[in-house]
């Protein structure tokens, strides 16, 4: 398959999982109850099941970035290197490990 056409392919299944997470969440969200004594049930599916569903639609949808960005990788350091001169390495490094960062207040915040 040519590098392009591969590449289309990549970004529109990255984008079509992205939307079945939204989707998902917003359901999760908006239309599936919550709480004890009630009805949770939507299309044959418990809560749980769309919580389950949505976990590895996410999972997927982060398989998809890592190959798009797998496949971007010369353009982000091209452009890396612009931005942040001979520094560009660390740069990178600390934006890809600033989402640990993030993960792990949201869990302090959630577990205080």
């Amino acid at each position: 398959m040519e590098r392009n056409a591969l590449r289309y392919l990549v970004d529109a299944l990255l984008y079509a999982q992205m939307m079945a997470v939204a989707a998902v969440g917003l359901l999760l969200a908006f239309v599936i109850p919550r709480g004890p004594g009630r009805d949770k049930i939507f299309l044959g599916l418990h809560r749980h099941d769309w919580i389950d569903i949505h976990l590895v639609l996410s999972l997927l949808l982060l398989a998809a970035v890592a190959v798009h960005l797998w496949f971007n990788r010369r353009w982000i350091v091209r452009v890396s290197r612009r931005l942040f001169d001979h520094r560009w390495p660390q740069a990178l490094a600390l934006l890809s490990c600033a989402w640990i960062g993030l993960l792990l207040i949201a869990w302090l915040i959630a577990w205080l």
